[in-house]
């Protein structure tokens, strides 16, 4: 393992546990001399003092968004004394908390390798390198063509008899005995359960359960805007921790959208016929014309 894989996996670990100053040694099952040598040299700062940045940058975030009192906040954030906290957040922001709130815009702190806080309990890792909309689509087709040629070498081993077998619906790992509802549901869900995932927030799968139309509207209505605005502020390379997963993971924004829009070309596939089905049949779901009008 190189030591920038050390380090990502201390930032995932870091943003699993914020409040414990020694769980992330633990969770990588090194020793905390080991991991601080290799997160000094990659990060350029101690990781106590990547932390403690960190957690700042949290109260910062705190003190502007919310109307909680200095002690709460200072006590959130590991210092016994509301003089302690100001002290140290004098040191870090330039200003006593209290001032700093009415005029702060910005909770972020300069930081030697962009590692930030990210609302509203994560960590944000900054990506290696920008990566344009043009790559992310070449690297889908890419994704494409090499998914095609292993179905091809892998289906030179199969007899005829199973070659020319019909084929009955069968999507490995995802959607069992789906139905209209249940894909339209999921293709909502999965925007709204990777906007939780984007904020560190939970999901509830449960609303998906026989959940109306109306519902499915409302939430589109609210899930659709958040991760379109997503998508359109971030590097593709750009990570995140995914909290809705058990354990959590990181994840690149890149690899999120090219996640999404795979297992939703499958459901909406499905959907679509089952509308066609079902006499509706003035939908056009070919992406080809949406992609020649915009440009």
């Amino acid at each position: 393992m190189t030591p920038n894989d050390t380090f990502v996996r201390f930032v995932d670990a870091l943003a699993d546990s914020l409040d414990d100053p020694t769980g992330y040694a633990e969770r990588l099952h090194m020793s905390r001399f080991h991991v601080d040598r290799i997160v000094s040299a990659v990060a350029g700062e101690p990781p106590g003092v990547l932390r403690r940045r960190i957690l700042l940058e949290r109260a910062a975030h705190r003190l502007l968004t919310t109307g909680d009192e200095l002690l709460t906040v200072a006590i959130d954030t590991g210092y016994s004394s509301h003089e302690a906290f100001t002290r140290a957040f004098q040191r870090a922001f330039g200003a006593p908390p209290s001032v700093w709130r009415r005029v702060a815009t910005s909770f972020w702190l300069d930081a030697p390798n962009g590692v930030h806080f990210k609302p509203p309990g994560g960590v944000r890792f900054p990506a290696r390198r920008k990566v344009s909309e043009m790559e992310l689509l070449q690297r889908m087709v890419e994704h494409h063509v090499w998914l095609v040629g292993e179905m091809v070498d892998r289906a030179a081993a199969l007899p005829d008899e199973i070659l020319d077998r019909r084929i009955e619906l069968s999507v490995a790992g995802i959607d069992d005995d789906p139905t209209p509802r249940s894909l339209l549901s999921r293709l909502v869900g999965q925007l709204a359960m990777w906007n939780a995932a984007v904020d560190n927030r939970t999901y509830d799968f449960d609303v998906e359960r026989d959940e109306a139309v109306a519902s499915m509207r409302t939430r589109l209505d609210v899930a659709a805007p958040e991760f379109l605005a997503t998508i359109r502020s971030v590097d593709y390379d750009e990570t995140f921790v995914d909290a809705v997963c058990d354990p959590p993971e990181v994840f690149t924004y890149g690899g999120m959208v090219a996640h999404v829009l795979t297992f939703a070309a499958h459901r909406r596939i499905l959907v679509h016929g089952a509308l066609e089905d079902a006499g509706i049949t003035d939908l056009n779901g070919d992406p080809m014309r949406w992609v020649a009008d915009a440009a």
